[in-house]
């Protein structure tokens, strides 16, 4: 089972100047950006090595940047070690409820909003002398308000889920509308890609994790939340496993799952019931620590809890596919000259 989790709690006190200190020595001096809106969205990249003409970093290293999405439509974004303001990102009508950027260090940054679009920046471009010139592109699409958007690792795809029954799939090169994922029964509210873009899972009220193929479309897998506890309120309108949140390891040999039912779930990729689950109420989200080992989850009542995870050692077999599966799509496999069960664990069709 997960290990008892850490809460995300900072304990501090005043001196008597009145300047807050840390309880203990060595404790780092909390910092507090001023968003002025509910903050709906995060999302964390590098700003690369400013240069003379660049107007945003004011350092000559590259500096670690946030995007806040905000509950008035706009999406600022910070430099974290100073806590400047670097810019403001104009044109959503409503909610920014998620923020994904492309993990090739480009700067494009995605958003997604209750105003029903997802959006397009490149903060790399100078936004000073036109208004949202920095936006590149607007999806529209959904019909109900956009909660979730990942952007794969290859950077060559975008998934968005939005409440509706099906997911959407979109080229990140041309951003048009490749297929809806469909075979939900209720809304899907997360999606995350495996890290080497062969896989995709979303999750949906209907209390089950649906694993594609994003290249082909096709259904590989369905995870099923089944209730542990034998009394479930059916007469609730809402499903008890209905679930919040999905995302996979960083090796990409795990899934971790959040839902209505208190429970933190762990799935092995090749297994059709969790190998671990862990106690937790008002869950919404969760997601890996980045070199694995640890999961952080949020909640509705304002906390951040960090899990001990199932460590793994990735068979030699796995990172070879991992390899491949990186720069090759499913169609590239089927078409190579190798034996078809080599075509199948490559697909990940051997489950």
């Amino acid at each position: 089972p997960l290990l008892s989790p850490g809460s995300c709690k900072t304990s501090e006190r005043k001196s008597r100047g009145g300047k807050v200190e840390g309880r203990s020595r060595g404790v780092a001096k909390e910092k507090t950006l001023e968003c002025g809106q509910i903050v709906w969205g995060l999302a964390f990249s590098t700003w690369p090595a400013a240069e003379e003409t660049d107007p945003a970093c004011a350092v000559a290293l590259p500096c670690l940047i946030l995007a806040t999405g905000l509950n008035d439509g706009q999406i600022k974004v910070w430099e974290v070690q100073t806590g400047h303001l670097l810019f403001s990102l104009l044109g959503h009508q409503d909610v920014v409820r998620d923020l994904s950027f492309a993990p090739n260090g480009s700067l494009i940054l995605v958003s997604a909003s209750r105003d029903k679009t997802l959006r397009v920046w490149d903060l790399s471009r100078d936004g000073r002398s036109m208004r949202g010139r920095r936006q590149v592109q607007v999806l529209s699409g959904h019909v109900q308000w956009v909660y979730c958007c990942s952007i794969s690792p290859d950077c060559s795809m975008l998934c968005s889920a939005a409440g509706e029954k099906s997911a959407l799939l979109w080229s990140m090169r041309s951003y048009t509308l490749i297929r809806r994922l469909e075979g939900h029964q209720s809304s899907v509210v997360s999606c995350d890609f495996s890290p080497d873009a062969a896989l995709l899972v979303t999750a949906s009220y209907d209390a089950c994790v649906i694993m594609w193929d994003p290249y082909t479309g096709e259904q590989l897998r369905t995870l099923r939340h089944v209730p542990l506890h034998s009394a479930v309120d059916y007469s609730s309108e809402v499903h008890t496993s209905s679930l919040r949140s999905v995302c996979f390891s960083p090796e990409g040999l795990y899934l971790a799952t959040v839902a209505d039912d208190r429970l933190l779930r762990i799935w092995a990729l090749e297994l059709r019931s969790p190998v671990a689950f862990a106690p937790m109420t008002n869950g919404l989200c969760c997601m890996y620590f980045p070199h694995g080992g640890f999961i952080a989850t949020g909640t509705r009542d304002g906390h951040v809890q960090f899990w001990t995870a199932p460590r793994v050692l990735s068979s030699l077999k796995h990172l070879c596919r991992k390899a491949l599966r990186t720069f090759l799509t499913t169609y590239q496999v089927l078409a190579l000259p190798i034996p078809r069960k080599l075509k199948e664990f490559l697909t990940y069709r051997t489950f």
